[in-house]
């Protein structure tokens, strides 16, 4: 999937995980197969899991990065309604995988799908109470940094304009780039708060087409409270949407600001992702579908 991808293998991975953590010796430790893009996820025994990250960097950095997103992940788990992933531990590099990596606890339930639960209400109830109780976390002092979703919508208009010339032949370009035009000029939130940042059907935990735990929650921080609105559009129909923004009272600048988060972020998964990651690529046409779908613009 990617160019400096680094991938290890079954083996290894279990003599890591049983040489640095020697309580899971003898337990089966099973890689998963899932649509993730940055960690390979092994399953230990029924309530652990390994999360070895697939692209290259530098060790030191990527040592700071593990440990800043377990104390996120012990965060979140501290503000949300429903479980996540609490840290056990930092694998450290080898030379069988030059990486750090981590331990943590499992969810037990089922991946959520574009489709799954799109026509639950009881699930887009779900979103809101997780939502709320995010946004109720306090800031601190901490303000979002970086180049990421959730800052200025404007910042990513070079990787809008790559996204678009890449999809060529894939998508309607046209109408998709007089979209961004009208998404990216929606003005800045007076102020920040908590966010995921990355409710995407895969980070989402089901069962009985209601949220049971989140995943990937070591991203935790300030952003653009519109940003995690984007699981309306990659998980839920209209219907269902508008339970979600009347139920976390969104205005209508918010609720243009999160299709453009769900916009900027569904436009580079078709193309990156269309020959490596084929799940990947499809929630990217699904959710620019619903987009596409929506009257507002």
């Amino acid at each position: 999937m990617h160019a400096d991808q680094i991938d290890i293998e079954p083996a290894v991975a279990e003599a890591l995980i049983s040489e640095q953590f020697g309580q899971f010796k003898g337990q089966p430790i099973v890689p998963l197969d899932t649509a993730g893009t940055v960690n390979r996820i092994f399953r230990i025994g029924s309530f652990h899991a390994a999360r070895f990250p697939m692209q290259a960097g530098d060790p030191v950095a990527l040592v700071n990065q593990v440990q800043a997103e377990a104390r996120a992940s012990v965060e979140f788990a501290e503000v949300s309604p429903v479980p996540g992933p609490r840290p056990l531990g930092i694998g450290r590099p080898t030379p069988a995988y030059p990486l750090p990596w981590s331990v943590q606890t499992w969810i037990e339930g089922d991946i959520a799908t574009p489709d799954g639960v799109s026509d639950s209400a009881a699930f887009a109830g779900d979103l809101v109470r997780l939502i709320s109780g995010l946004r109720a976390a306090p800031l601190a002092g901490r303000v979002f940094a970086g180049p990421g979703r959730g800052g200025h919508l404007p910042d990513h208009d070079g990787w809008m304009d790559m996204c678009l010339e890449r999809s060529a032949g894939l998508l309607d370009v046209a109408r998709l780039r007089r979209m961004w035009a009208q998404f990216r000029t929606a003005a800045r939130p007076e102020s920040e708060v908590m966010s995921h940042k990355d409710l995407i059907p895969g980070n989402l935990v089901v069962r009985d087409k209601r949220l049971v735990g989140v995943l990937d929650t070591g991203g935790f921080g300030p952003a653009d409270p519109a940003l995690d609105l984007v699981a309306g559009w990659h998980l839920l129909d209209r219907e269902r949407r508008a339970h979600l923004r009347h139920g976390l009272g969104v205005s209508d600048l918010e609720w243009r600001r999160g299709a453009a988060w769900a916009f900027e972020q569904a436009m580079g998964l078709v193309w990156y992702y269309e020959k490596s990651n084929p799940a990947m690529s499809a929630l990217g046409r699904s959710t620019l579908a619903r987009l596409m779908d929506d009257s507002d613009w």
